[in-house]
């Protein structure tokens, strides 16, 4: 029997179902931490070595990529640049959970627990380090960034915003 379990807090979602019951460098390390999006991958980097940092600070294993998880938040970013909103909720009505399943992500876990980092800014504002230091500075992201059930992450930044502007939208789909 699967239990799901919402927690909303902030523009955090986190979703939880279970069947069974079931790892500190220096920040300038980071190369692109202070670099905002543009068409490389050196941002998602950046982003999952700080993530890995603050996992580190606080005695927790860091995060591994995981492709599938990946498809999921680049297609979230990019969709809400293109379609001009900001929500976790897609315009078609798709929550995270729903996008990340039809990634096939779920299909050989018995338990599983996903949630859901978003954010976007302009300018200094959009670069992996402002993004991140603000998810530390809010309950509900900093609970998705520093929870022990998660172990795999799937990165996605789109180089604009939601409103259309110069700046960075991420997508960052956990799992565990």
């Amino acid at each position: 029997m699967r239990r799901i379990r919402q927690l909303v807090a902030s523009s955090v979602i986190a979703v939880s179902a279970c069947v069974a019951a079931p790892v500190a460098a220096e920040a300038a390390a980071c190369a692109g931490a202070d670099s905002v999006p543009s068409a490389t991958t050196q941002e998602a980097h950046a982003t999952l070595c700080l993530l890995n940092e603050q996992r580190r600070a606080h005695g927790l294993r860091p995060l591994r990529l995981d492709g599938k998880l990946g498809r999921a938040a680049r297609a979230h970013a990019e969709d809400m640049v293109a379609k001009r909103y900001f929500a976790h909720e897609s315009k078609s009505g798709a929550t995270f959970a729903t996008r990340i399943k039809r990634t096939g992500w779920t299909k050989s876990r018995r338990s599983y627990t996903m949630g859901e980092n978003i954010a976007w800014g302009g300018g200094s504002l959009a670069t992996p380090r402002a993004i991140v230091r603000s998810w530390m500075n809010s309950a509900g992201h900093r609970a998705n960034i520093l929870a022990r059930d998660f172990r795999f992450i799937g990165i996605g930044i789109a180089a604009a915003t939601p409103e259309g502007g110069a700046g960075g939208t991420y997508a960052t789909d956990f799992g565990g």
